[in-house]
């Protein structure tokens, strides 16, 4: 089975629900899998440049790891391409994927309730990752010289189609 439509857990969720046992140790979800995204800083990380630009959502919502990871590849992809990958650029994705997604699935085949409890213990199990977004949050941040401002612009463009709502670019001083 492959991933569930992102469709289904774009809606922010408010407070973000965590298992709540009577016993400590038990508050923690298990089973949760590691975020899917692998870097989250790319480029010259220590050499300063004078312009940075930043990816913003327009609404709050959650964005998958998935999209996150698709996100930086599409952006270093384009940016390795134009510029020096050492020192031409410094990429970063800003929110980390803390929330852990869960599926709860109903039997919906003839004589399920020989062996299906219904809502008796609907916590579900996890599925995936992701990090819950404010409205005019920063996700990506891509700092470059003066003269490749546009490049970098493009960059984070094709990395805003890969997130779940509309995104904006945005020169930051």
């Amino acid at each position: 089975m492959g991933d569930r439509p992102a469709r289904i857990y774009r809606e922010h969720p408010g407070q973000p629900y965590t298992r709540q046992s009577q016993k400590k140790k038990d508050n923690y979800i298990k089973g949760a899998p590691a975020p899917r995204i692998t870097q989250f800083e790319q480029g010259a990380k220590k050499k300063e440049f004078p312009k940075s630009l930043e990816l913003r959502i327009e609404e709050e919502c959650q964005v998958r790891s998935e999209a996150l990871e698709a996100g930086r590849v599409a952006a270093n992809s384009h940016l390795s391409k134009v510029l020096d990958p050492e020192e031409g650029y410094f990429l970063k994705i800003i929110p980390y994927p803390h929330h852990v997604l869960r599926y709860h699935p109903l039997a919906g085949v003839a004589q399920a309730d020989r062996y299906y409890e219904g809502m008796r213990k609907p916590f579900g199990r996890p599925i995936g990752r992701s990090a819950l977004v404010n409205e005019d949050q920063a996700i990506i941040r891509v700092e470059v010289g003066e003269e490749d401002v546009d490049e970098a612009r493009k960059a984070l463009e094709r990395a805003g189609d890969k997130m779940p709502v509309t995104c904006r670019v945005r020169v930051v001083e």
